[in-house]
Formats: structure tokens, sequence, C-alpha cells
């Protein structure tokens, strides 16, 4: 079954999906710092990890604020 939103709904959605984007993004980001020290091959995988939150929040910053381009970690 398919829920119907109004456009509000849609907005806040999407607004909490990037504050989790963002999250997500920073705590990759500090994993891929940590295990560099140690473990590249995990570093690797953590800093991938990140530049797919990245993207993803690059997508959603865009819906929200059209023709702005930043990340924000």
């Amino acid at each position: 079954m398919t829920d119907v939103v109004d456009s509000d709904e849609l907005l806040r959605r999407i607004q909490r999906a990037r504050a989790c984007a963002r999250e997500e993004l920073r705590t990759w980001r500090s994993r891929s710092e940590e295990l560099g020290r140690t473990d590249p091959d995990a570093a690797r995988d953590a800093r991938v990890r990140a530049l797919s939150y990245e993207a993803v929040l690059d997508v959603m910053n865009e819906i929200v604020t059209p023709g702005r381009r930043s990340v924000e970690p």
C-alpha cells in the first residue's frame, strides 16, 4: 500500500534523511581517519562509505536548496 503525503511531510522526511546522511558522513570520515593509522584496507572501505554518504547528501541538499552545492559535515 502506498501512502500519499503532502509536500510539507515530504520535505520533513527529506530533511530527516539528510540529517541522518550528514551524521553517517561524519562517522565514516572519522573512522577512516582513525583506521588510516592501523588498517589501511579498512580505512579505504570507510572512505568509500563516506563518499557514498557525501553523494547522498549532495543530492538531498540540491533537492532542499537548489543551486547551492556544499557538503555539510
